[in-house]
């Protein structure tokens, strides 16, 4: 074999320290450098694709035009290494950590309790760390901005913020600097609310504690990579890798020879496309030319025509280009500027940004993009460059379609982009609408532009683009020469719809689907563009003027608006200990998380920041791609011949049982959905175990019946268990007797967990007898050893299961856990090595299934007045292809489908379906959030039907006396209307809803809702042995404490409050106990964390152990009261007292008789309301919100699952599935904890709020259904009752029926395949 040819070295620093890496590979991204060749674990792998923010870190460059420093946050899982000559990279561990110092943005993200699960706080810190290298007091709009492209599935934003906020300018909005009060803190304005909640705290944090920011304490720019930047080395480096060659010249005459010698190769520059479209479709180029260190290319010149670009410039140097244009240039110079301003702020995320460049980001030609559709309607042009010279090309519908005579030479480079200046009477917009504000792909963007003759209103040149409706971007030019000549008024209008929908046509069967939205938003944009030239000709046009302009209705205006991007406000409400309690004791103090620190200095380690241990082996899982087929042959031969392949673990190679025998492991002979696992490779890395997937070639055959959605199993009469049924009193003859009764139905999407550390594990085989010990991420460690003992044929007790902590689980880390320990155990007992897998995001996504979709039927009889007499529901879930927890989840759903209602007459049925599709799985609220959104939706109904409002129904039939449930479950609802009533109260319920309704009255394209939703959850497993726990509680002899417990530490701070529970129980510190990690050798026989108990039960079972001990010390303790604990430890150490003790907690009794229909099935309840307060825009279906729960209003109102109609997911990343981001929080947010609420049977009254909140999300949900009812109202539209969540933009605009939704064309669907197909 050849030798390959010597690369250049690579120089950078990372953390200050230089870095050569004499063999840099292309292919090497810097996430995985940072983890794997400098051992950095604290940046996280989270998705891969740049979509998430948990791999953020910091790069500082010389910029050879400015002179300037300049500090960019990027996300290291896009960037090649090779891109980072001469580069300062600054990671989490760089700024701060415990041993030495931490940065204030560690300390204040901690202390302000905004780490959770903490997997992406180490992104957070470092996104924030960069706005302030940038800002020093950062406004509160550029700490959003800088926070745009991180995600959190635990907190729910709102502590992050508050954490940032304290660096930023003094906000003007609120007066508590000054006045020491806060303008949010006050429910009702009397001073007799004053004096009741003289206890209630608000504070979480004492700001003043913080430690001040100093900028001379940063680290400074590597002064040996200054001295390279200004005296530049002009030689071409070249680094060879394994598949791909990188060469980044140093001038530009020697990038145009290397482009004319390989015309094939792209350049690259942020990798922010070639990137993703690399991994996601294998593509590999042999040679990337880096232009990275070409000046020119970033060069800005400014005219007195217009503004030329240089093509290397980022997108947010571009951002900062027009901005500075838009403050020197009279406004009618800058129109086009001002439309790429506007989507400039909400494309992707702040460091995409800094990544992407204008050059990259208009020759990727994407069809979705944002900014191509406004450069070619503002007349744009590319400046490239070859050997040969330079020339112009127009930048036009046929250069983005890519045909050739409008495109580059092979042998060219985009140089440049020259935007010309506006003119007056040039009218330039740009509309955009996605699943979510920011950070997401638009549906459909566009860029319009319209001159008209000066000073009337004829059209003299108009020019339309769109994209996201076809391949390319697209220009609508036979509409435009027609309306050239036009006068601008509603003829027009209405003759430019009917074109547009003739030229712009999009086939039924698109990519992407939505095309009935997508047709609408294309004329709905046109029309927004036609309100916007009209309002501005009103500025332009003197009154006097004898010209008239169509007028435009007041009514109308809003629909100009565009909802800003806002820093949400708000405040918690909880009742502060009592003045008496002890200082030492923490129970019911605010405390930091345990780990908190830990998390925002990234030293917090998790699964997959293990260390690697000798001669271990990485395994990647091969799953099926189809839905349902018999396996005709696997052929492993070309894979097992590739460099690096140790193994392939199949079905055969399993030493025990196989899984159960409807739910195999790995598949044998047959199936049953795409994403189930056939077989594991094992490879020395990561990288080579990937590749040899690719070499398995399987064969199928396809089986029938292939089923996907609800209504095609019950079709097939497909189920995966009997029915569950609960009834009472006499549904069919309350129906008779009722003034009216509405039949309606409810479809529920099915939701992603989005943990954000995917599911991983490492298993480490012993040299003696046959001990295993795995390190995994999961809520159930017990399960996964019994899984593992069951799979290896061994005893439990040679097999211990370690959780350190958990990136998030939600109940997605419940069951599956177990699949993947059980097969790694596999592969480590055949290889006799340690094994780690650790799931890609797409793979996570694919292979885990989520929240069950449902469907469900409901019949409701009432009188008039709004009480209802009899509801009947019949509830069906999509189970997926096998059993998992679909029984449990139908019986849940059964059971809580009441909610906080009493009706005398009712009857619930719920059944779960066997489709091929992967098996769903417990997620938070398990059945309650798609359930209760049924009963919430009868209640609406009843309201339309009535004529009443919602609130009112809601009030007429909920619980008011102690009474007994559907189930014959004795309760007081007493809490319930005291936190109906409390939140009435708090949120200023009806005069908001006056104020709503006066809104609605003055606005037609914009409408508000408000909704308050009740809540009666149900804490805990309806089975008595779900809810035993132990502990294990060790005394050591300087007195220190050692607790461990079976709880695991998924975010909620369980390790923290076992603590604060030793602590009260032992009268100690906090300081003096320590817990390590939930072991099944320590604590044997746990029951998984869920369910919302965790935190009681195990604090029980911490507490038996504490009481044990100390009953122990009594005698010592009163010999020696005035002794210090130290001196009381050795005095029994010296008596020969145990100072260790077994806590143990039998559980709360429950249980459920489905024969007979009643039982005590939970423990108890928890009760809440919810109030929301939504604005919905009529023509695009964007909202904005002022109230609810982060994670239930995605489930209700962004999270999509699309699914094609083979049954294989397309939503596999945050591209393609948007969880809520940190501009989607609540303008106005506040939380109330009901204050001297006891629960008695719990510990210190504590209270299952894990799940909870999730449905109080639902909130959202309705107040958009009431913002939507009231459109419908005015546009007299026959209300129907199929309600369909989540609300999406799509959902909202298509049922705000106008004369734009009307003109669309409508497919048949019997006409073609279409791209998705909905499961629910």
């Amino acid at each position: 074999m050849s030798c390959p040819p010597k690369s250049d070295d690579l120089v950078f620093f990372v953390n200050g320290r230089k870095v050569i890496e004499r063999n840099a590979d292309p292919e090497v991204t810097l996430l995985n450098f940072l983890r794997k060749n400098l051992r950095l674990t604290g940046t996280k792998y989270a998705c891969g694709r740049g979509g998430c923010g948990a791999c953020t870190v910091m790069v500082s460059k010389h910029d050879p035009v400015s002179a300037k420093i300049r500090h960019f946050s990027i996300t290291a899982c896009l960037v090649p290494i090779c891109s980072l000559y001469g580069a300062a990279v600054t990671t989490v561990e760089g700024i701060g950590s415990i041993n030495t110092r931490l940065h204030p943005v560690q300390e204040r993200i901690a202390r302000s309790h905004g780490t959770q699960c903490g997997f992406c706080t180490p992104g957070m810190v470092m996104s924030m760390y960069t706005l302030l290298r940038n800002h020093l007091q950062p406004s509160e709009e550029q700490l959003m901005e800088a926070l745009g492209g991180n995600l959190c599935r635990c907190t729910g934003y709102r502590p992050i913020l508050a954490s940032g906020r304290t660096f930023c300018v003094e906000s003007t909005d609120c007066q508590k600097k000054r006045t020491g009060k806060c303008c949010l803190d006050l429910g009702g304005n009397d001073s007799s609310s004053l004096s009741r909640e003289s206890d209630i705290c608000t504070d979480l944090f004492v700001e003043e504690e913080f430690q001040p920011l100093d900028p001379t304490q940063e680290l400074i720019f590597p002064p040996e990579l200054l001295r390279m930047a200004k005296n530049p080395e002009k030689q071409t480096l070249t680094f060879h890798g394994e598949r791909v060659t990188w060469i980044s010249p140093g001038t530009l005459k020697d990038l145009l020879e290397l482009k004319a010698k390989h015309p094939e190769a792209p350049l690259i520059l942020g990798n922010t496309s070639l990137g993703p479209a690399m991994k996601s479709q294998g593509r590999v180029h042999p040679i990337l030319l880096s232009p990275a260190r070409i000046s020119e290319l970033s060069m800005v010149f400014k005219t007195s025509d217009g503004l030329t670009i240089g093509a290397g410039c980022s997108l947010a140097q571009v951002k900062d280009i027009l901005a500075e244009q838009v403050s020197e240039l009279p406004e009618e110079k800058t129109q086009t500027y001002r439309a790429l301003l506007k989507h400039l702020k909400s494309l992707a995320g702040q460091q995409i940004r800094n990544m992407a460049s204008l050059g990259g980001h208009v020759i990727s030609r994407h069809c979705y993009s944002d900014l191509n559709p406004i450069l070619v309607v503002g007349n744009a042009t590319l400046n490239v460059i070859s050997e040969e010279g330079t020339r112009q090309i127009p930048l036009n519908d046929h250069f983005l379609a890519g045909l050739a005579s409008a495109d580059l030479k092979p042998e060219e480079i985009l140089e440049s982009v020259y935007i010309p200046h506006s003119q007056k009477w040039e009218f330039v917009s740009a509309f955009r609408q996605a699943q979510c504000q920011q950070n997401a792909l638009a549906d459909v963007s566009a860029g319009m532009r319209v001159i008209l003759e000066e000073a009337t209103d004829t059209i003299k040149e108009l020019s339309l683009s769109y994209g996201g409706v076809g391949e390319s971007t697209i220009g609508a030019h036979k509409s435009c020469q027609q309306l050239i000549g036009r006068p601008w008024n509603e003829p027009m209008l209405e003759e430019a719809c009917r074109l547009l929908l003739e030229e712009v046509s999009l086939p039924g069967w698109a990519p992407g689907g939505r095309v009935e939205f997508k047709r609408t938003l294309v004329v709905s944009f046109f029309f927004k563009f036609y309100l916007e030239v009209l309002q501005e000709l009103k500025k332009l046009v003197k009154v006097s003027d004898s010209h008239h302009y169509p007028e435009i209705s007041d009514r109308f205006l809003s629909a100009l608006e565009d909802f800003p991007v806002t820093g949400p406000r708000g405040v918690q409400r909880y009742q502060s200990v009592d003045s008496h309690q002890s200082l030492q004791d923490p129970v019911g103090r605010p405390i930091m998380h345990l780990s908190g620190l830990k998390h925002a200095t990234g030293e917090a380690i998790f699964c997959d920041d293990i260390p690697m241990v000798d001669r271990e082996l990485f395994m990647v899982l091969v799953t099926s791609t189809k839905a349902h087929a018999k396996i005709i042959s696997i052929d492993l031969s070309e894979a097992l011949e590739l460099p690096g392949v140790v193994d392939v673990i199949t079905a055969e190679d399993i030493p025990g049982t196989n899984g159960a025998e409807d739910d195999k492991l790995l598949a044998v002979d047959e199936v049953l959905c795409v994403g189930q696992i056939i077989c594991a490779v094992v490879a020395e890395t990561d990288v080579q175990a990937k590749r040899a997937i690719e070499k398995i070639k399987i064969t199928y055959k396809d089986l029938e019946p292939i089923i996907f959605t609800i209504n095609d199993a019950i079709k097939h009469n497909s189920f995966l268990c009997p029915e569950k049924k609960l009834e009472q009193g006499n549904i069919e003859e309350a129906f008779e007797k009722v003034d009216q009764i509405v039949e309606g139905e409810v479809h529920v999407g099915g939701q992603e967990h989005f943990y954000m550390e995917t599911q991983r594990v490492i298993v480490i085989p012993k040299a003696e007898d046959k001990e295993l010990d795995i390190y995994v991420s999961t809520q159930d460690p017990a399960h996964v050893q019994k899984t593992v003992s069951s799979t290896l044929n061994i005893p439990i007790n040679r097999i211990t299961c370690h959780v350190k902590r958990v990136g998030g689980g939600f109940g997605g880390k419940v069951g599956r856990p177990a699949v993947f320990g059980a097969i790694a155990a596999v592969g480590a007992i055949k290889t006799g090595r340690p094994i780690r897998l650790v799931l890609d995001r797409e793979d996570d996504m694919l292979i885990t299934g989520g929240r069950h979709p449902l469907f469900g039927k409901y019949k409701v009889g009432f009188m008039n007045n709004g009480r209802i007499k009899a509801l009947d529901i019949e509830c069906f879930i999509n189970g997926g292809c096998t059993l998992d927890d679909s029984e449990q989840v139908t019986e849940f759903l059964i059971l809580k489908l009441e909610n906080a209602y009493k009706i005398r007459n009712l009857r619930f049925r719920g059944r779960a379906c066997m489709t091929n599709l992967p098996s769903n799985t417990a997620f938070r609220g398990f059945g309650f959030p798609q359930g209760t959104l049924i009963t919430e939706s009868c209640i609406t109904a009843v309201a339309a039907k009535c004529g009443l409002l919602p609130e009112e129904i809601r009030e007429k039939n909920m619980y008011k006396t102690i009474d007994k449930t559907i189930y014959k479950q004795a309760f007081s609802p007493e809490t319930l209307i005291r936190c109906w009533n409390e939140c009435l109260d708090k949120s200023s319920f009806h005069s908001r809803r006056i104020q709503v309704e006066e809104f609605n009255k003055k606005n037609y394209w914009k409408k508000k809702g408000i909704a308050i939703i009740p809540m009666k959850f149900s804490v805990g497993f309806a089975a008595t042995s779900y809810h035993q726990a132990a502990a294990l509680v060790h005394i050591y002899t300087d007195g220190s404490v050692l607790v461990t417990h079976g709880g695991n530490e998924l975010g909620q701070g369980i390790h923290t409050k076992m603590l604060q529970v030793a602590s009260r129980e032992l009268k100690l510190p906090m300081s003096y106990m320590h817990i390590c990690e939930t072991s099944t050798a320590t604590v044997p026989n746990t029951i998984a964390t869920a369910a919302s108990i965790g935190s009681d039960v195990n604090g029980k079972a911490v507490q038996n152990a504490c009481q044990i001990l100390l009953k122990r010390l009594e005698p010592i303790i009163k010999k020696n009261p005035g002794g210090t604990w130290e001196d009381w430890i050795e005095a029994a150490f010296e008596q020969r007292i145990s100072l260790s003790a077994t806590g143990y907690f039998r559980g709360y009794k429950a249980d459920m008789d489905w024969e007979k229909g009643e039982g005590d099935p939970f423990p108890y309840y928890v009760y809440g309301a919810a109030c929301s307060e939504v604005e919905i825009d009529c023509l695009t279906g964007a909202h904005k919100v002022e109230g609810s729960f982060i994670q239930g209003m995605g489930l209700y109102t962004t999270e999509e699952l699309k699914y094609s109609p083979e049954g294989v997911l397309y939503s596999r990343g945050p591209d393609e599935y948007k969880i809520p981001t940190i501009t989607d929080v609540p303008e106005e947010f506040n939380v109330s904890l009901l204050p001297s609420s006891q629960t008695p049977l719990t510990i210190y009254s504590s209270k299952g709020l894990g799940e909870s909140g999730m449905f109080l999300g639902s909130s959202v949900f309705f107040a958009i259904t009431d913002a939507v009812a009231a459109a419908c109202k005015e546009r007299d539209i026959v209300e129907d009752f199929i309600v369909k969540s989540p609300a999406t933009p799509e959902q909202v605009r298509m049922a705000c029926a106008d004369r734009f939704t009307e003109m669309i064309p409508r497919d048949d669907p019997q006409t073609f395949k279409p791209w998705s197909i909905p499961i629910a």
